[in-house]
């Protein structure tokens, strides 16, 4: 494809026809997906003490009926991208709907542990198809720059009220109903999906694609899941050989992955979009976003509980402001670019995330308002960094080639998130740790400081079984060795939004929004990431 080629199929010519009223239903259509996939992530953990009461499932099941969906997710990602723009996205994303509505129901009256396992799995794989094709038709609905802006800001909100009515939602469902009942859902939403997808939706597809290569779908499955696997068992269970072998057999599949990809005709990712900085730096600031929020919203899930007392229907309730903060990020984004180049204000955003790390990093034991304030202001910068940052990759981006890059930039956050807690999960368990076995009050048993040592979790348990007085002496010292982790997390996050900052307007200050493609190297094929929600997890303690 040659220069002029290039410019013909893409959007970004002045004369670009402008959106309809049928585009923008259909936007609210393809927000449905992105509710739906947050709300599936709160309401579950919200029921897991029901359905473990009711199933009775070993420990190891439990971390599988939690896991199995996001894994599934990261490791279908890529070859569902592909597989939409071979085709058709719309026919893709009605096929998963129906899938994912399917297997709502399964998951909704599984008699078993087992059961419940292989539904999630379905559900997994039915939830990788969906947001590849919604990201990637929104790229296909609206051509004029400017509308395609807003309407990747609207798509980003619908994270943001999905993760605020998701615990409130399904506290409620679980306070009338059996623990099945959150699964369901995704049954109205899917149906009502299935029923207006094809009247306002448009269908695309690369009618030149090759054969989509099965060896390449398969080597990719594996190497994202033997990594996610390896890296989320160290969050669990800390490093050991297990996870490290897991680990290091992902990352040679992915070599043999990446060697297979340079020499196909028509591989699964083609390799040339990392060289456009518009791509990678977004796919690079996108994957640290979330290594960072993720790591620290771990701690906030349990500051928010086991420091300051809170129910998980109250810790929900306080994650609301953050959720409103990132939906005015989100829609703002798109009126401030038309004034300021995108790279200083992708920077803006980092370095307000950076202030709200910096906010954590000032917590005490009764901190509930700093913890809002910080909460909110990273919310805010995450959701005007990620809207540009998807909006960006948009305009280097050829049709064809759109879902395929938009599985990358989720697949990259699924990295990033499981890094995320590894990696800063691990540190912050280990601070704690090594604080409560340096300042155990005298008088605590061997049992009882094992679990107090634990984790933040088990000192709680064991302080409310201690006489009064020896009881809020341990959870004086758990909760300051728990802050203390949380704060040098935060130190960490607000580093790395930093750095991020500096990078964007090194690589793309030259970047204008009229003229993104001007000084990019043109790929064989292009593609385009999308963004997730970075909300955290209030609900699940571990």
């Amino acid at each position: 494809m040659t220069a002029v080629k290039e410019k013909e199929v893409r959007p970004n010519a002045v004369a670009s026809p402008k959106a309809g009223q049928r585009e923008w239903i259909g936007l609210a259509v393809l927000m449905l997906p992105t509710l739906l996939i947050v709300m599936d992530l709160t309401v579950l953990h919200l029921a897991v003490p029901h359905l473990s009461a009711d199933l009775q499932p070993s420990s190891t099941q439990l971390l599988w009926i939690v896991d199995i969906y996001g894994f599934m997710i990261a490791g279908s990602l890529v070859t569902m991208g592909t597989l939409g723009d071979r085709i058709g996205r719309r026919k893709l994303l009605l096929m998963g709907a129906a899938a994912f509505g399917v297997a709502s129901v399964l998951a909704a009256f599984s008699p078993s542990a087992e059961l419940l396992i292989a539904a999630r799995a379905l559900l997994g794989v039915a939830g990788a198809t969906l947001m590849p094709s919604t990201m990637s038709l929104i790229r296909n609905m609206f051509l004029d720059e400017k509308e395609r802006t807003m309407a990747i800001g609207i798509w980003v909100s619908g994270f943001s009220v999905g993760s605020a009515i998701g615990p409130l939602v399904g506290g409620f469902l679980l306070e009338h109903f059996w623990w099945g009942s959150v699964f369901l859902l995704g049954v109205p939403v899917m149906a009502l999906l299935l029923a207006l997808g094809p009247m306002l939706l448009p269908e695309y597809r690369d009618t030149q694609a090759g054969r989509l290569d099965l060896f390449s779908a398969a080597l990719s499955l594996v190497a994202v899941l033997a990594v996610i696997y390896g890296l989320k068992h160290i969050a669990q269970d800390g490093l050991g050989w297990r996870p490290i072998l897991f680990i290091l057999a992902g990352l040679v599949t992915g070599g043999v992955f990446v060697q297979r990809q340079r020499k196909l005709a028509d591989p699964l990712i083609d390799l040339g979009l990392f060289r456009l900085p518009a791509f990678s730096m977004s796919l690079v600031t996108y994957t640290l976003g979330v290594f960072v929020a993720f790591g620290v919203f771990l701690f906030i899930a349990q500051y928010l509980q086991l420091v300051l007392g809170l129910s998980p229907l109250q810790a929900g309730l306080w994650s609301v402001p953050g959720a409103i903060t990132s939906i005015i990020g989100s829609n703002v984004a798109p009126v401030l670019v038309r004034r300021i180049r995108p790279a200083f204000i992708i920077a803006g955003g980092l370095v307000l995330g950076a202030v709200g790390f910096g906010l954590l990093t000032q917590i005490g034991t009764d901190s509930l308002e700093l913890v809002v304030l910080g909460w909110g202001i990273m919310s805010l910068g995450f959701g005007t960094t990620f809207t540009l940052t998807a909006d960006l990759v948009v305009g280097t981006a050829p049709a064809e080639r759109a879902g395929a890059a938009s599985a990358l930039s989720e697949t990259g956050a699924e990295f990033g998130g499981a890094l995320g807690i590894a990696v800063l999960g691990t540190l912050g368990t280990a601070i704690y740790r090594s604080g409560v076995a340096a300042d155990l009050p005298a008088g605590i048993s061997a049992e009882a400081a094992k679990a107090a040592e634990e984790t933040l979790s088990g000192a709680v348990t064991m302080a409310s079984q201690l006489p009064t007085s020896l009881g809020a002496a341990l959870l004086g010292v758990a909760h300051e060795a728990f802050i203390q982790g949380l704060q040098i997390t935060s130190i960490i996050g607000a580093v790395v939004m930093i750095g991020l900052a500096i990078l964007t307007v090194v690589w793309l200050r030259h970047i204008g929004h009229d003229d993104e493609t001007a000084n990019q190297t043109e790929p064989k094929h292009s593609a385009l990431p999308s963004p997730l929600p970075i909300q955290p997890d209030v609900y699940y303690v571990d």
